[in-house]
C-alpha cells in the first residue's frame, strides 16, 4: 500500500505537496519522493525514510515549479530499499515521472514484453517501474505532432489492457501536466478535489480525501474504475473513462485498517463505517453469549478506537484506554520481518495495569493479519494482571494472501490460514476469539454507499476479482515472504560489505 498526490496549481507546489504526503504518511513509512515540473525540466527528490527525514530545505528549494506528483511507498514487490523510492522517471518519450499504488499480477510477462517488443530496460524488479515504461511504450506508439488529451487517454486504455492487478496511478508528464488513472475495477482509491485561488483554480488528484482537506481542496469526487483525468498546465481538465472499465470493486481494508478514519473512499466515511463494524460486533457477542462477563472494553490503539466505542456502548460494558501508544514507532503490520515485528510491538505499546487488573478484559483490534501483535498484546495483558483476555477483531479471519498491494504474501504467514477459529484462539492465547462475520463487514461498508454492488474481499474469502493464473501464490511466497525478503536483505549487506 502506498499513498499518492498530485497537483496542477498556480505557484510553487512543493511545499503543498510535501503537507500532502506527511497527511498520507499512514499509507507508507518505507520511503517518499516528490517529483516537480518547471518549464521543460522535472526535478526530483526522493530517498528511504519518513517525509519529514527524507526532504530537507535544500531539497525543497530545488523542486521548483506549478505542477508535481509526491509519493509514500510501503513495499510489496520489489526491494525494501531506495533504490525503489518513488516516483520512478524515463526521458522517452516527453520525460515522465509515475507514482503508483497498488501491486500488478501479471509481471513476468510484462517484464518479458517490455524487452522482447518494446525494447525497454528494467533498472528495479518494481512493478511500479513495469507500470511506467508500460506507459511510455503506449504514449510513444501514438507519435502524434502535438500530445493531445486523446492520446494520452488511448495509451493509459492499452495500459488497460496489458497491465493486471491493481493499481492507481498519478503521472508527471513534462511540459503537459498531470495525469490520474484508476485500475478498472477500481481496487485502489484515488479522489479529484479543487481549489479556487485568486490567479484562478487549481486541481488535485490524491490516495485518500483527507489530503485535499488539509490542504484546502474541496473534493469533488472519487476517480471511477477505469477512468483517466489529465489536467494540462493552464488548469484545464479532462477526463475520460475506458471501455474496459469493470464493476466499481474497492479493497475492503481500506475502511478495516489503510485509511484514515477521516477520509471519504468511494463515498464511504471510513470513520462511520468503522463505527458500523464495532455495533455488529456487539451484535455478534449479545448472540453468542447474552450473558457474557466483560468487564472492560479496551482498544489496540489507533485504528481500533473507532470500532470500540460503540461496541462497548451497545455492551453496556465501560469503555477505557489501557494501552498507551509511542507514536514514534512504525505500523507494527508493515514491519520488514517477524523478529522485527515482535520486538516493535513493545516499543510501541505499554499496558496500564490498573485497567487490567482483576477484570475481564475484551480487546478489540481492527483486524489479525500474522497474529504476532495480537499474540504479544495478549501476552501483555495478562501481565498487567487481567483475569480473562477476550479479543476481537473487526474484521473476519485473514486466510488468504493479499494480491492487490497489502504485504499479505503468504499463507504460512497468516495466523488463520488453515486453521479454525478455536485453533487460532489456541495459538494467540486468548480466552475467547471473537471475528466479524464478512457479510456484517461488507453490511457495515455498504450502508455508506448501497451503489456499490461488490467489495474486494480477497484475502477474507479468497476470490480475487481479476482472476489468478496457477502457480502465482506459490512464485508469489518466494519473492515476498519473510523469508524471501529475509535473504535479499542479507545479499544486500553482503554486497555492501564488499
Amino acid at each position: 500500500m502506498c499513498g499518492i498526490i498530485g497537483i496542477v496549481g498556480k505557484s510553487t507546489i512543493a511545499p503543498a505537496l510535501y503537507d500532502a504526503l506527511t497527511i498520507l504518511q499512514h499509507r507508507g513509512q518505507d520511503a517518499a519522493g516528490i517529483a516537480t515540473l518547471d518549464g521543460s525540466q522535472i526535478h526530483l527528490s526522493k530517498g528511504s525514510g519518513l517525509v519529514r527525514d527524507v526532504f530537507e530545505p535544500k531539497d525543497m528549494a530545488l523542486l521548483t515549479g506549478r505542477a508535481g506528483i509526491g509519493h509514500v511507498r510501503y513495499p510489496t514487490s520489489g526491494r525494501d530499499d531506495s533504490s525503489e523510492a518513488q516516483p520512478f522517471y524515463v526521458n522517452s518519450p516527453y520525460g515522465i515521472a509515475l507514482g503508483h499504488n497498488g501491486n500488478l499480477i501479471n509481471t513476468e510477462e510484462l517484464t518479458q514484453q517490455l524487452f522482447d517488443s518494446d525494447r525497454r530496460h528494467l533498472n528495479t524488479k518494481s512493478d511500479s517501474e513495469l507500470l511506467l515504461n508500460v506507459l511510455a511504450h503506449e504514449l510513444q506508439n501514438q507519435t502524434p505532432p502535438h500530445l493531445e488529451p486523446g492520446h494520452i487517454f488511448s495509451a493509459v486504455d492499452a495500459v488497460y489492457n496489458r497491465c493486471k492487478g491493481a493499481f492507481s496511478a498519478i503521472v508527471l508528464i513534462c511540459g503537459h501536466g498531470v495525469l490520474g488513472f484508476r485500475d478498472p475495477y477500481g481496487i485502489r482509491p484515488m479522489v479529484l478535489g479543487f481549489r479556487d485561488t485568486k490567479k484562478g483554480t487549481e486541481y488535485a488528484l490524491a490516495s485518500e480525501s483527507v489530503a485535499l482537506d488539509v490542504l484546502g481542496f474541496k473534493l469533488m469526487r472519487d476517480v471511477k474504475p477505469g477512468e483517466s483525468i489529465f489536467i494540462n498546465l493552464d488548469g484545464q481538465m479532462y477526463s475520460h473513462v475506458s471501455e474496459l472499465r469493470k464493476t466499481l470493486t474497492p479493497c475492503i481494508f481500506e475502511y478495516v485498517y489503510f485509511a484514515r478514519p477521516d477520509s471519504l473512499i468511494d463515498d464511504i466515511s471510513v470513520y462511520k463505517a468503522r463505527l458500523r463494524m464495532g455495533q455488529a460486533l456487539a451484535r455478534k457477542i449479545l448472540r453468542e453469549r447474552p450473558d457474557h462477563d466483560i468487564d472492560v472494553v479496551i482498544p489496540v490503539p489507533d485504528t481500533s478506537r473507532t470500532a470500540a466505542l460503540p461496541l462497548a456502548f451497545d455492551l453496556d460494558v465501560k469503555y477505557r484506554e489501557g494501552f498507551i501508544k509511542n507514536r514514534y514507532i512504525g505500523r507494527t503490520f508493515i514491519m520488514p520481518g517477524q523478529k522485527m515485528r515482535k520486538k516493535s510491538v513493545r516499543q510501541k505499546l505499554n499496558a496500564i495495569d490498573l485497567e487490567f487488573r482483576k477484570k475481564n478484559v475484551l480487546i478489540v483490534d481492527d483486524s489479525i493479519v500474522r497474529g504476532t501483535t495480537s499474540k504479544k498484546i495478549i501476552k501483555m495483558a495478562r501481565e498487567a494482571g487481567a483475569k480473562k483476555v477476550y479479543f476481537a477483531s473487526a474484521a473476519p479471519p485473514v486466510r488468504y494472501p493479499n494480491i492487490y498491494g497489502i504485504d499479505m504474501p503468504a499463507p504460512a504467514e497468516l495466523v488463520a490460514a488453515g486453521r479454525t477459529e478455536l485453533e487460532i484462539q489456541e495459538e494467540l492465547g486468548a480466552d475467547w476469539l471473537i471475528y466479524q462475520d464478512l457479510p456484517d463487514l461488507i453490511a457495515a461498508c455498504r450502508e455508506g454507499n448501497e451503489s456499490i454492488l461488490q467489495f474486494d474481499t480477497s484475502c477474507f474469502s479468497g476470490e480475487y476479482v481479476t482472476g489468478v493464473e496457477d502457480g502465482y501464490f506459490e512464485k508469489l511466497e518466494t519473492i515476498r515472504s519473510d523469508k524471501a525478503k529475509k535473504k535479499r536483505r542479507a545479499k544486500n549487506q553482503l554486497q555492501l560489505a564488499v
